[in-house]
Formats: C-alpha cells, sequence, structure tokens
C-alpha cells in the first residue's frame, strides 16, 4: 500500500509530461501536412526542381 505513495505523483508527473509535449507539438505546427508527408516520401529524389526560367 505504501507503494501507491510513489507510483501515484509519478505517473501523474508522466503523464503532465506527455500532456505538455503534445500541446508543445501542437503549437509548433508538428501535424501540419501529414498528407503531404505520406506522399513525399513516395518520391524520388533525383528529380528536384531546379532554378525558375
Amino acid at each position: 500500500m505504501n507503494i501507491l505513495v510513489i507510483l501515484v505523483p509519478c505517473s501523474l508527473i508522466l503523464g503532465l509530461g506527455a500532456l505538455i509535449a503534445f500541446v508543445w507539438t501542437l503549437r509548433h505546427d508538428q501535424y501540419d501536412d501529414p498528407a503531404g508527408d505520406a506522399a513525399r516520401i513516395l518520391l524520388d529524389d533525383d528529380t528536384r526542381p531546379g532554378p525558375p526560367d
């Protein structure tokens, strides 16, 4: 029963840390264009656009 004194605060701290990390990723636009990122991974790197004419 005494172990709950340690485990409950630790789990609350870890959960709060995960929530803070998630909010940080939302504010820094980490989820801006997941569909575009998924499509770009399939493109060949040899066909990079050149300078405009």
